[in-house]
């Protein structure tokens, strides 16, 4: 499956309240056309799978500079 063809994923806006990056401690970001969570100050995309958000560094995704 592309991005561009990826499901758009919906997350409770409870849950993205309470969450925050394993890494700096710091917000997320909600990117739901590409179904992960955006922490701007470690520079990395942290999946959603099946609606879970997996919040482990090693399987987050580094984003360009």
């Amino acid at each position: 499956m592309t991005e561009a063809s990826a499901p758009l994923i919906d997350v409770d806006p409870r849950l993205l309240e309470v969450l925050v990056c394993p890494v700096t401690r710091g917000p997320l970001d909600y990117d739901r056309a590409k179904g992960e969570l955006i922490s701007r100050a470690a520079k990395l995309a942290y999946p959603i799978r099946d609606g879970v958000p997996i919040m482990l560094p090693e399987e987050a995704r580094e984003l360009e500079a």
